[in-house]
């Protein structure tokens, strides 16, 4: 069975408190309100991960508990640190050390990393997706690239087939 990895970029986040520090900067309305409709849209995919990884910043973890609230079984989470603005090399690392379970993973983290490690992973995929994907990798838009691996160990660079990939206002629209 291949693996399975969904890279979200945080929502929207709230910048009209400019003494907080940008790692404690929380979402605004905008991105509570799309941070749900990305949940229910990979629910209809029966994209939900069984672990998931985030950067331990306040608007990501306010992010992942809006996605995972509509979710009939709840993913194991594990909030790292070292993903707030890891490079794609960290990221890579981090999936890397996963094993051989579980079949679908999940990454919650920032950009530029995150487009960044997206656009390494994928030399295979729509070419739509892949258009749009290089183009930009907006706040609250998700990746979903699949690795003809049976270990997480084994995913790599350019190995990627990106299956889907779509942002909040896509999925508002239906497109």
């Amino acid at each position: 069975m291949p693996k399975r990895l969904i890279l979200l970029r945080h929502a929207k986040s709230a910048w009209d408190n400019p003494s907080l520090a940008d790692f404690d900067r929380p979402l605004s309305s905008r991105g509570r309100k799309a941070a749900p409709v990305v949940g229910a849209y990979l629910a209809r995919r029966s994209l939900v991960p069984d672990l998931v990884l985030t950067s331990s910043a306040k608007r990501t973890l306010e992010t992942l508990d809006l996605v995972c609230a509509g979710w009939q079984v709840k993913p194991t989470v594990r909030k790292l640190k070292s993903l707030y603005l890891a490079t794609p090399r960290e990221m890579l690392r981090r999936i890397q050390a996963v094993g051989r379970e579980p079949d679908c993973v999940m990454l919650v983290g920032h950009n530029p990393g995150i487009a960044d490690f997206a656009n390494w992973l994928c030399s295979h995929g729509k070419a739509e997706h892949r258009a749009n994907l290089a183009r930009k990798f907006p706040t609250g838009a998700v990746a979903v690239i699949e690795f003809d691996v049976e270990d997480w160990g084994d995913a790599d660079a350019e190995t990627g087939h990106l299956i889907d990939f779509a942002t909040p206002k896509q999925i508002e629209r239906g497109d």
